[in-house]
């Protein structure tokens, strides 16, 4: 079986992940632009930060045959810093139209403060404008609150429903975000957000029909693995082949793809370690680059 995380932050970990991910069957994967765990002190950080998401990460990932893409956008804890806020605000134009970018995102509410809603108003209109998907980041305080919010404030704007993927859902939020047509994500956390008994549960009561699990990996306790494992558990608890592989794979593919910048046929492309970015690469002294045509998987 195949897998699509359509939400994991790749910058915090470590080539050994990307390994394990390939060899567990990730295929693909999506890394929102986020907050890094203390605050950026000038727009330059951001510019470089962009950069590294569509240039050296898609670059790394490919090393595995994992296909890379990712979301640009300004995060809402960093939305409070307004006068930061105002500089990337002019920089992201610059880089949503690049190759690889399949949303605006993740966007959205952290503390819900007056600050955050201007920012992402301003980032709705901005993905309206280039017609690409919205990742939105909800809440972990007040979450129903927050989830409603948000969502009504892209009704607002006009958005199709279709176009917004509303992410860190919860058994208290999702009927409201399936009811109205957004696409449900499902963070999987070891030890807080979504467990993946309860995703288990959540796909058996509501169905595979616009739901979609990640992992949102990152720089605390997450596991890269969170895709692949709750499929296996699906699996266990007796959920459908074809309900699982909608879950983990092809509901991410349907809504990311309205982007138009996502082709199924580029997944599982040839692994070349010996290619270089900027004349850099992967391999430390010593190291034999492997170069595997034929295969996916890292063996």
């Amino acid at each position: 079986m195949k897998f699509f995380d359509p939400h994991v932050h790749m910058t915090s970990r470590t080539t050994d992940d990307y390994q394990a991910m390939a060899d567990a069957g990730i295929v693909a994967l999506i890394e929102p632009a986020f907050w890094l765990g203390q605050p950026r002190t000038g727009v330059a950080s951001f510019k470089d930060y962009f950069s590294s998401l569509v240039g050296w990460e898609r670059f790394r990932s490919s090393q595995f045959g994992i296909k890379h893409y990712c979301t640009i956008g300004l995060n809402s804890r960093e939305a409070n810093n307004e006068a930061l806020a105002e500089q990337v605000m002019e920089v992201l134009p610059l880089f949503i139209y690049k190759e690889g970018v399949v949303g605006v995102g993740e966007i959205g509410f952290d503390d819900q403060t007056p600050a955050e809603e201007k920012y992402y108003r301003l980032q709705l209109e901005l993905a309206k404008e280039a017609n690409l998907p919205v990742q939105i980041h909800t809440p972990h305080r007040d979450k129903k609150q927050g989830t409603e919010r948000s969502m009504a404030i892209a009704l607002e704007h006009g958005l199709d429903p279709g176009m917004v993927i509303i992410d860190h859902n919860n058994e208290e939020t999702v009927k409201s975000v399936l009811d109205q047509g957004f696409w449900a994500a499902f963070t999987i956390y070891p030890f807080t957000k979504m467990g993946n008994e309860r995703m288990v549960e959540v796909v058996r009561q509501y169905g595979p029909e616009r739901i979609m699990v990640n992992s949102a990996a990152d720089w605390g306790i997450s596991d890269p693995l969170a895709v692949p494992k709750t499929a296996a558990l699906m699996k266990m608890k007796g959920i459908s082949d074809e309900a699982i592989r909608l879950v983990t794979y092809q509901n991410a593919l349907d809504a990311f793809g309205k982007s138009g910048q996502i082709f199924e046929e580029e997944f599982g492309g040839e692994i070349d370690q010996s290619q270089k970015f900027n004349g850099n690469t992967i391999l430390r002294g010593g190291q034999q680059p492997r170069i595997d045509k034929d295969s996916l998987f890292i063996n």
